[in-house]
């Protein structure tokens, strides 16, 4: 499969996010429009061992393509028997997570640690791209911390190394999840880079995906929190892409959108896991309409999936749900990402 031409087919990526992009979710947004779709990180330790919980975060179905596997680890032997494995799985393509900043990754060397040495990262690039034959992909941030941004360095080492696309989310490691995402280092770095970038960082909206994708000039932008929101923001971006107008015509109904979601957990699940990722998902797509704190409450205390449900109706019936107010500082929004 040539993944650069998915791109180009639709531009706007679903994010992996750690507990939350599983094999579930990503069918649900690929149903709900998105594109490229990548799992939740995953140990390349776990895969070397074949932790039964690793293997079962990297299960996909046939549904989900293109898709790739997001391994995440330090030393190039392991990273590159993990790629190999993920090749076996029938997986499109091996993605890299060299962004996450969380200090128990980051500690033992992976994730953002690896971008403080551009040369040793080619390193382990290359030994990783050398044992397979599907496409290599990277998803860094745009460097250790602002006295190192060497994002650019990164890209160019990458395409060394035999990468295919660069996704490049617009903070450094010590930002955190904290400020604003830096797009106009992620316009400049695309402007430079020879290898295809996705740029990554606050699109909360259809229209601001748009915005950021024709700004920067990136292949493509990929979309986080936007869709915890509104699962709709990747079919309403294709539209205001291919149209320019910006009054999207994507028919918001969350009963219809949670019943789906609710079937394909339990087709995977348990009762008390869909009841709990029925609770999950409400929650968020409640962010920014009146009362939502109040909702979350009363859904927390929901004894069923169908109580989720009923609920779910009597909330959004009361509102235009096109209004909706930005809540991307909510803290209960803002973790998952590298």
């Amino acid at each position: 499969m040539d993944i650069v031409s998915e791109l180009k087919k639709n531009p706007f990526v679903l994010a992996p996010m750690a507990g939350i992009t599983d094999n579930t979710f990503r069918t649900f947004m690929r149903e709900m429009g998105c594109g490229v779709v990548i799992t939740e990180l995953v140990s390349a330790y776990g895969i070397e061992y074949r932790s039964e919980r690793t293997l079962d975060l990297m299960k996909f179905n046939e549904g989900q393509r293109p898709l790739g596997v997001q391994i995440f680890g330090e030393d190039g032997e392991i990273l590159a028997r993990a790629a190999q494995y993920v090749e076996s799985t029938g997986a499109d393509f091996v993605d890299i997570n060299l962004g996450c900043p969380v200090p128990k990754v980051v500690k033992k060397g992976a994730g953002s640690a690896l971008l403080r040495e551009p040369l040793v990262l080619r390193k382990i690039l290359a030994q990783v791209k050398d044992a397979i034959k599907i496409p290599l992909t990277i998803k860094i941030r745009t460097g250790w911390c602002d006295k190192t941004i060497n994002t650019l360095d990164i890209v160019n080492a990458a395409h060394d190394a035999g990468v295919t696309w660069v996704a490049i989310h617009g903070r450094t490691r010590a930002q955190g999840y904290s400020g604003l995402a830096d797009w106009d280092l992620i316009r400049e770095v695309k402007a430079k880079s020879p290898l295809p970038i996705i740029g990554n960082g606050d699109i909360q909206s259809s229209l601001k995906a748009v915005q950021r994708l024709k700004e920067s000039g990136c292949d493509a932008v990929m979309i986080g929190r936007g869709c915890l929101k509104n699962p709709w923001i990747f079919q309403q971006a294709q539209e205001i892409l291919k149209s320019g107008d910006h009054n999207s015509s994507a028919d918001k109904d969350f009963n219809k959108s949670l019943g789906r979601l609710k079937t394909l957990t339990e087709e995977r699940r348990d009762e008390r896991y869909s009841m709990l990722t029925m609770k999950k998902f409400t929650a968020w797509f409640s962010a920014g309409y009146p009362g939502s704190n109040i909702f979350r409450k009363s859904l927390f205390q929901a004894a069923s999936s169908e109580d989720i449900l009923h609920l779910a109706q009597d909330y959004f019936s009361q509102f235009d749900l096109s209004a909706q107010m930005d809540t991307s500082s909510e803290a209960f929004l803002m973790g998952g990402h590298g």
